[in-house]
């Protein structure tokens, strides 16, 4: 069966439709990085009035100062505990309805629907539960003798914009994770059963190796969601603290930038994020053209 050639009347309406999409990358995206990139060549003032031309020292200056090591550590822990808290939630929540044969669809929409929620709403709905005032979490930790603080410890702030962020995230990862299951030939998992497997041989053996794809593709894309999209929950928990211990690299960009205006080094670590991002991105390319050529 060949393949129907679709052409256009006229040389200029591939252009004319192709020209809004590229616009808007141009001024949204193309545009911004390349002032970050320059930006971050600078040392300005706090209002914007004098700059001066100081080459890659902004970025020699933050491997140097001791907060942005801190960040990034931050970022590692919180990047990596939130993605694998995510993943093994919803693949769980995704083998568990996977083998519904009723109200598979209700339970489907019911799990998808945190998704819709905004980053912010879904912070301040934390911060509400695990308030050490008037949350219903801390009360219950103090009923077996754990003193819930998270504005005090560290360690209980991390926790805090973990769940949050975690939760937020494990729709999505259960909408893929449900979709693999499915696309499993139930032929192989009826014949490992007959063989005699277990139902947990069966998972490690048969059913996780063939999910491999979209378990890379989930792990990419849940730590660039944790990198990048989780600034409104920081902001609506902790705001960073206490004492930095939730002052994750994306944060930080935002109190150097927009609260110490220090715009060149906050320029300098937005340039460093686009690289994370850029790197991350390209793996994940080259894993999906291995397994398309494979």
């Amino acid at each position: 069966m060949q393949t129907k050639r679709m052409t256009y009347p006229g040389r200029f309406l591939p252009y004319a439709l192709l020209a809004p999409q590229v616009i808007v990358t141009l001024i949204f995206f193309i545009w911004p990085a390349g002032q970050a990139l320059y930006q971050s060549l600078l040392r300005e003032d706090a209002f914007g009035l004098r700059s001066t031309f100081v080459g890659l020292e902004n970025f020699a200056r933050l491997f140097r100062d001791g907060s942005y090591v801190n960040s990034l550590s931050v970022t590692v822990v919180f990047a990596v505990g939130t993605t694998l808290l995510s993943m093994t939630v919803a693949l769980l929540l995704a083998s568990t309805v996977n083998r519904m044969i009723r109200s598979r669809s209700t339970y489907t929409t019911l799990l998808v629907w945190p998704y819709a929620i905004a980053p912010a709403l879904a912070g301040v709905l934390w911060w509400f539960i695990f308030n050490p005032s008037i949350g219903i979490v801390p009360y219950m930790l103090e009923m077996v003798g754990y003193q819930w603080n998270h504005r005090n410890s560290g360690s209980d702030a991390m926790l805090l914009v973990i769940f949050a962020a975690a939760w937020k995230q494990i729709s999505y990862n259960f909408l893929f994770f449900l979709a693999g299951l499915q696309s499993i030939p139930q032929s192989l998992i009826e014949a490992a059963s007959i063989d005699g497997a277990s139902p947990t041989k069966r998972f490690w053996t048969i059913i996780f190796p063939l999910l491999t794809p979209t378990t890379f593709f989930l792990l990419v894309v849940n730590v660039v969601y944790a990198m990048f999209d989780t600034f409104a929950i920081i902001h609506a928990t902790t705001a960073g603290g206490p004492a930095q211990a939730t002052n994750i690299l994306v944060y930080k960009v935002y109190a150097d930038g927009f609260v110490g205006l220090n715009l060149g080094s906050s320029a300098a670590q937005s340039v460093i994020l686009m690289v994370i991002v850029v790197a991350l991105t390209m793996i994940q390319f080259r894993f999906i053209e291995r397994r398309v050529n494979y």
